[in-house]
């Protein structure tokens, strides 16, 4: 759904969740101001900002949001943020047999890559067969294709050219939606001649040398896209430049070649205040509009020539996880302490931290009001969403009900008022977040101090976005986090979260192909019904019986709180008037400002 948000679905900073950090701004920090005005008269551009620097160029690895592959990949279909249809993107057109299982894909006529080179039916088949059905490569986009309870691939047929068919053991749901390219756990189109030898090729370990091709440290002239730009430079620390491609297969209804700005540059920027300040002063296009500036830039709406937009809640989810993995290392480490494991794993623990929470005081306290609060996995704006009245169950803040479960379960309190568990250990714990999110680091300090109050201690302890990610999908190396996971309208975007074996799968992690295995990893009856719900909710193509089977995976996950979801933002952003076209919308990877990059136009 990541982690600023990661991406159901990728690591949302991200919301920065995040939400949507991709903010565009005119003045480049650490830039000499005359060159940047100099080379801004040259070409159209408009600049972007984001808190945390890319992790990979390799669209396969990509665990995050933002990316940079919003601005340079696309897939064969593309999801329409502002009537939340799937519609025809590298593949012009796709018919669907009455069986549902045969499905036949058109590319557009005279595609090419960012060098050139022409897109083909081959690339597709080398993007499926040698990339993600690939057991060697450990990409999330496996969990997207994964049909029935076998977890099989489907197969896919060269007809010519520009045809394919992917012929599918059994029906499956949300086949175009995970084939809609440049978002964030959905398929994207790799260039065959840039990339195959890299899949042939072994390291010294035996692995496919892929798995370390298109690093950030990539020439970027070595990169080929299919998207809308192209990565120019990167500048560690500083940016991401990206140029038009000339080559992208979207023209206008005049005929003119898209996109219309000639450059994007995405600045990297990890303190939200100097972002505000740089917008404030006139210097930046668009900002994030977080609850701790929506006063200040509402007043200055009119004077600053900018709107600000409003797309609702934002697609996604704020919560904290605690790590229930069981596992250990050969050397005989456990992942997490056994005390502490104990604890994480009683159902009764989780539920009393949940009662613990006082989320009101956080919506009205952290957000300032501007927010909703969040009791599921699936977003409130969904069709797949239900309520409390469907059977939802939510944590609504109860000492009494939080104390009482606990001495319920064994812990007791010790005379300073202190939990202690039945062996009488201390109830003690790190929490962490990323640091660059004002919002969350406030939402964090709540979270301890609510804790205090039914005993437990938390060591709170903001750190850096991509350590905290490393921990996250790496070392495996916490114990209670805070982020969030960006979403969509389609529940099976997020299965590499809810498949036990999925790349997302925080909450028990197991270990990737490229990983050292763990020992003793166990997957709860609970934990294992949610992956076989949504492994029968992509089978399922009636739309009523769907929703009920997403609905179950809800009161399960509520139940037995994998996540503690807690408030989420509205989708607020600020726009400045010499940006054109915008079509404003929360929905999909590419809301915001992104999702028509192509049509944004730049005025002097």
């Amino acid at each position: 759904m990541i982690f600023a948000f990661f991406s159901r679905r990728r690591w949302l900073s991200i919301l920065s969740t995040l939400t949507l950090l991709l903010i565009c701004q005119l003045t480049l920090t650490n830039c000499n101001p005359a060159k940047f005005k100099t080379e801004a008269a040259q070409v159209s551009q408009w600049v972007t900002s984001n808190i945390g620097e890319p992790k990979t160029f390799n669209h396969a690895f990509n665990q995050e949001f933002p990316h940079v592959f919003l601005f340079t990949a696309e897939g064969l279909t593309t999801l329409n943020a502002i009537t939340g249809k799937i519609e025809p993107a590298l593949a012009e057109s796709w018919t669907i047999s009455d069986d549902k299982k045969h499905i036949v894909f058109t590319l557009r006529e005279g595609l090419k890559w960012s060098d050139g080179e022409p897109l083909t039916a081959d690339d597709l088949m080398f993007t499926y067969e040698d990339v993600i059905f690939n057991k060697q490569i450990p990409t999330d986009w496996k969990d997207g294709l994964k049909i029935g309870e076998s977890g099989a691939f489907p197969q896919i047929r060269k007809i010519d050219n520009r045809r394919v068919e992917f012929i599918l053991p059994e029906p499956f749901a949300p086949f175009l939606f995970a084939n809609s390219g440049g978002g964030t756990s959905s398929i994207g189109i790799l260039p065959k001649h840039a990339l195959l030898a890299s899949v042939k090729a072994k390291d010294a370990k035996g692995n496919p040398q892929f798995l370390s091709t298109w690093k950030t440290d990539t020439n970027p002239s070595e990169i080929v896209v299919n998207g809308a730009y192209k990565i120019e430079s990167y500048t560690p620390s500083q940016r991401v430049v990206f140029r038009r491609n000339p080559y992208y297969w979207r023209k206008d209804s005049q005929g003119n070649q898209l996109p219309y700005v000639e450059r994007i540059v995405w600045q990297i920027i990890e303190s939200t205040d100097t972002i505000v300040l740089q917008f404030r002063s006139g210097g930046l296009d668009t900002v994030q509009v977080s609850p701790e500036n929506f006063s200040l830039l509402k007043q200055e709406e009119k004077r600053g020539k900018f709107r600000i937009y409003n797309g609702g809640p934002a697609f996604g989810q704020n919560f904290i996880s605690f790590n229930l993995n069981k596992g250990h290392r050969k050397n005989g480490n456990p992942v997490v302490a056994p005390i502490k494991s104990r604890w994480f794993n009683s159902l009764a623990f989780r539920q009393a931290v949940a009662y613990a929470i006082d989320r009101k005081t956080m919506l009205n306290n952290a957000f300032r009001g501007i927010g909703v609060m969040q009791n599921s996995p699936i977003e409130i704006q969904s069709p797949y969403s239900i309520t409390p009245e469907e059977g939802l169950r939510v944590y609504d803040y109860n000492l009494e009900k939080a104390k009482k479960l606990l001495l319920n379960a064994g812990f007791k309190y010790n005379p300073r008022n202190q939990l202690i568990d039945a062996d009488g250990n201390l109830v003690r714990f790190n929490l962490i977040t990323n640091a660059e999110n004002k919002t969350r680091v406030l939402m964090g300090a709540q979270i301890k101090q609510d804790l205090s109050k039914i005993g437990i201690q938390v060591d709170y302890n903001p750190i850096a976005f991509n350590t905290l990610v490393d921990k996250l999908t790496n070392t495996l190396d916490w114990e209670c986090y805070l982020l969030g996971f960006i979403g969509s309208t389609e529940p099976h975007d997020g299965a590499n979260i809810w498949l036990p074996e999925g790349g997302l799968h925080t909450f028990n992690q197991k270990s990737q192909a490229s990983q050292e295995p763990l020992i003793g990893w166990e997957v709860a009856d609970w934990e294992a019904e949610i992956g076989r719900l949504y492994t029968k909710g992509a089978q399922e193509l009636d739309e009523a019986k769907r929703k009920e089977i997403y609905a179950e995976t809800q009161r399960i996950s509520q139940e037995y709180l994998p996540y503690i979801y807690l408030v989420d933002a509205l989708s607020l952003v600020a726009v400045r008037d010499r940006i054109q076209n915008v079509k404003f919308s929360a929905l999909g990877s590419q809301a915001g400002t992104l999702w028509n990059k192509f049509e944004l136009k730049v005025s002097n």
